[in-house]
Formats: structure tokens, sequence, C-alpha cells
């Protein structure tokens, strides 16, 4: 085997394949973008002694996180309209808000706001529910963080679209420009089964269909949907769905608190996928997944952050902790969402759900590198009896020490490869400060008699 670009040495090394295994003083091997070797510390020195090394010896190395849900465009917004059920939340202030604000710009630097973040925090692919999608593209790709874009859908006027025909021909050309482009992969997103009438989701069945895309969806994300539902078609929406061929193994079902017991061996007899956003439905209160009975059923769960206006961050570590207490808690099991189940969701779960996982997700020879190092010396992981137990309930997002994505060192010892973040935080300052204002205005103009 030919010498590798580098190796990284760990204390530990958890790659996820197979599933809870933990590797202790392990080498990494990284030719070009891809893994090309997992061996133990000793054949890796004797068989490369010249080889590049990084050494972490306090380190737990891992696959880089998934996180299979946002709208990182989203990021300006967080904060603004807290403590509110998700459709008054949604209709009286983040709809306005984003009809008054939402541009190419405005997309831009809530998009590089987002990035920074999750790179701080260990996410190395996003899949992204927004509009300019060109943009949040443009914006991945000068960061080199992997994205999975949403070919959004909505049946209503947008400042991205007009109309159903205008998305249509914008998330054609978008395909069509970047199909090919490492690091881009794609998803048919239409926003909600209330968002989006027969027709239109019977034509992003065909798209998902013909180009083997995931579907993207909120689905059964609160009782009002549901009911809702109901009234209008007298159906529930996953049955809906189905009824309109996209419940198969390309779904990926957002939140799906909802769920009655017939509806969880639904998707796991269509071998479909959810993606569990649980810090964003606890702070909506829009309910609970019930992630054992899911997994139970042969569902693939993956996890996602939602966005920061609903979360109000973007930290897979946190969501990986409270997906498996929630977990536990909601099942009346212990035994639920165990550390390394946790670690599963966050990583390979996620890019399975996407269609990924031949790519990412684990630790392989073959995958793409793409990999997490996290440091367990501080007070708060010590002692180490388990590192996958410390990384699923004690790790936080300050403890990210390196990141690479397909072989390319974008977080070194905690310092981002990035010329220009002061700038992106000023653009996001200043953004702040012009929402704010308009939303002060708004809210004088709404006190005058």
């Amino acid at each position: 085997m030919q010498a590798p670009d580098f190796l990284i040495f760990a204390r530990w090394i958890v790659p996820v394949e197979p599933h809870g295994a933990v590797l202790e003083d392990h080498a990494l091997a990284v030719s070009g973008d891809t893994i090309s070797g997992l061996l133990p510390r000793l054949e890796a020195e004797a068989r490369w002694p010249d080889a590049r090394r990084i050494d972490r010896p306090n380190h737990i190395l891992m696959p880089g996180l998934v996180n299979a849900h946002t709208h990182a465009g989203m990021t300006l917004l967080r904060g603004y309209a807290d403590d509110l059920p998700l459709q008054k939340w949604l209709q009286e202030h983040i709809w306005p808000a984003e009809s008054q604000h939402m541009s190419e710009d405005f997309v831009r630097a809530g998009t590089e706001l987002a990035i920074i973040e999750m790179l701080r925090s260990g996410t190395t692919c996003f899949a992204d529910m927004y509009f300019f999608q060109d943009i949040a593209i443009e914006a991945a790709l000068r960061r080199r963080i992997r994205i999975v874009v949403g070919l959004t859908m909505i049946d209503f006027p947008t400042p991205w679209a007009a109309n159903r025909e205008e998305s249509r021909r914008k998330n054609g050309n978008l395909y069509r420009r970047y199909s090919e482009q490492a690091g881009v992969a794609f998803a048919i997103a239409p926003h909600a089964p209330y968002s989006v009438d027969d027709e239109g989701l019977q034509w992003c069945a065909k798209w998902s269909e013909e180009r083997s895309l995931p579907i993207h969806i909120h689905v059964h994300e609160t009782a009002s949907e549901v009911a809702e539902s109901l009234k209008r078609y007298q159906r529930r929406p996953l049955e809906r769905l189905d009824k309109l061929g996209l419940v198969n193994g390309r779904l990926m079902a957002v939140h799906a608190t909802q769920l009655e017991p017939e509806e969880i061996a639904l998707l796991g007899e269509r071998e479909s996928a959810v993606a569990h956003c649980p810090r964003s439905n606890l702070k909506l209160a829009s309910g609970f997944c019930p992630v054992q009975a899911l997994r139970e059923a042969g569902v693939t769960v993956a996890l996602g952050t939602d966005s920061a206006a609903s979360n109000n961050n973007l930290d897979m570590l946190a969501e990986m902790r409270t997906a498996a207490l929630l977990a536990k808690g909601v099942s009346g099991n212990a035994e639920a969402a165990t550390a390394a189940e946790a670690l599963e969701m966050a990583t390979l779960s996620g890019a399975r759900a996407l269609g990924l996982d031949g790519e990412i997700g684990s630790i392989r020879a073959g995958k793409s590198a793409d990999i997490v190092a996290v440091d367990l010396s501080p007070a708060n992981t010590q002692p180490v009896f388990d590192p996958l137990s410390q990384l699923a309930y004690a790790c936080n997002a300050s403890q990210v020490s390196d990141v690479w994505v397909r072989g390319e060192r974008l977080l070194s010892n905690g310092l981002l490869e990035l010329k220009d973040e002061d700038d992106i935080l000023e653009r996001a300052q200043a953004w702040g400060a012009k929402i704010g204002r308009r939303k002060q205005a708004s809210a004088k103009r709404a006190e005058t008699p």
C-alpha cells in the first residue's frame, strides 16, 4: 500500500461501522480525499515511518456529523420569535419577516454564519431546505462543507419564486448546473403536505423516482397539521403522501411527532427514513418523535437541528444528547437510544437517509475523509470509562478540535481555516441590526391606536 498523505493518531477511533466499536491506539490513513486505511498505531508507524502525522492523544476520532434537516439561511432569525407554538411562530412572525427581508444577500449571510457554527461543532454535511439555493451552494463550496440541497417546492409566492412554475424552472436549472459538482448532492424538498397540493406532490414523486433523489419533507410535525389534513383531505398526511406515491425508500419524513402504530409500521415496511429534530420539537411543543418504536420497526432515524430560528443553535452534539435522553423518557426504557445508537443517528443514519452512506457516515477504507476529532481531556469529560458515553452525554461543541471534509482540514486545533470569519460575523451583526429595527418599527405601528 502506498504511503498516505497523512496519518491521524488518536486515543480512540469510533468508526460507527461496526456498530458500537471503539478502537484504542489506532491510526487513520488519509490519501487525497479518501480514507485509505485504519490500523493499529504500531503497525502504522512501522509501515510508514516518514509519513506526516497528526497526534491527538486525548481525543476521539469519529465520522463527521450529518445534519439531516436545517434551513441555513434562517440563521439570521435566531431568537427573532421564541416561546410560541409552530403555526403562530410561522404565520405571525417568521413568514412575515422572511417576506420583508429574504434576498440573495440575506441567504448568503445566514448560510455563511450557519456554516461557521456547524463546522465548529463537528458537522461536515448538512441537508438544507430553503430558498435561493444557488447562493447556499456557492457558500458551501467556498467554505468546503458538504451540502445536500433541497429543491424546494411550496405553493405560495416567495421572494425566490412567484409561483410553482418558476420554482420548477429554477430547481431544474440548479440541478443541471451542480449535479456533477463534488460535495453537492440533491433532494426533492416539498415543504410540507399542508403547503403543497396533490399535483405538486405528484410532480415531486415523479422527479424523485426519475433521478433517484431523496424526498425531504416536513411530515406530521404537529397535531394541528394532522387535524387540518383530516378536515381538508379526509386523510392523515402520511396516508395522503402514500396515495400520491411518496412513501418509499427515498422518503425522509422530517419531525414525525404524530405517528400511529400502523404509520410506524408503514414507514418500516417501505424502508423510509425519519429526520428527528428533538430540540426544535421540544421548544415549539410540537410533540415527541417515537424514536425507539421507529427503530424497532426498521425505520432509519437520522438527526437534524432544524433552523437556528427554532432551536436556537446548530449543534449536533447537543442534538445527539437530547435525542438519546428524550427517547428514554418517551419510551419509558432506559436502554433506548444508547450512546452508540445516538452517534449512529447523527452520522451513518443521516448519510443513509440522504442516499450518501456509500460515501460518508462511517470511518471505513474507501469512504470520503470526512472526519472529526473531539478532545476528551477537559474536566467535564473526565474520567473516561466509556468514550462513547462521554461523547453522547457529556461533550460540548467547544471540544471539537479538528474537522476534515474530503481530506481537507477546515478546523485545526480549534481554529477555522477561514480568512474572512470576522467579515461573516460583521455581516450577520449588520443584518441583525437591520431586522431588529424593522421589528421594532412594526411593533410600534401595531401599538398605535
